[in-house]
């Protein structure tokens, strides 16, 4: 993996972090593939539910960590992210990180899947608790 990949994919995800911080969702979705997902709190998420799993979640300042990047095909990748989460309302913070998958597409490097993993005060890694989002009946 060349440096230019590693600094792609790291404004990349900058660009994940500030677009979800202002609430830009048009902006926070180009950061992924067409067939990307994410994942979190027992569920993974297509991007047509993406919008609606955000405007659900609690608003705040993402505070992301450089990641871990190791490059696992010639146009593909993994990494690890670091997250601080910090609500809006009550400054609580919520602490984790994201597993990536990567993709180097027409259109530059490109989130595929996105996995959260918060740490708990108990030392605990999970993926959290439902929350206010419900899923559309299908």
């Amino acid at each position: 993996m060349t440096t230019d990949d590693l600094v792609e994919i790291q404004q990349l995800l900058a660009r994940y972090a500030v677009t979800i911080t202002r609430g830009d969702i048009d902006g926070l979705l180009t950061v992924f593939t067409p067939d990307g997902t994410y994942s979190a709190f027992g569920d993974t998420y297509p991007l047509t539910e993406f919008p609606a799993l955000v405007a659900a979640a609690p608003k705040g300042l993402f505070l992301t960590g450089t990641p871990l990047v190791e490059k696992t095909g010639e146009d593909t990748a993994n990494g690890t992210q670091p997250l601080c989460f910090v609500d809006h309302a009550t400054h609580d913070l919520r602490i984790g990180y994201y597993n990536d998958t990567y993709v180097r597409t027409p259109n530059g490097w490109r989130l595929r899947t996105r996995a959260m993993t918060f740490i708990r005060r108990s030392g605990a890694h999970d993926s959290g608790r439902p929350h206010a989002f419900d899923r559309p009946a299908v």
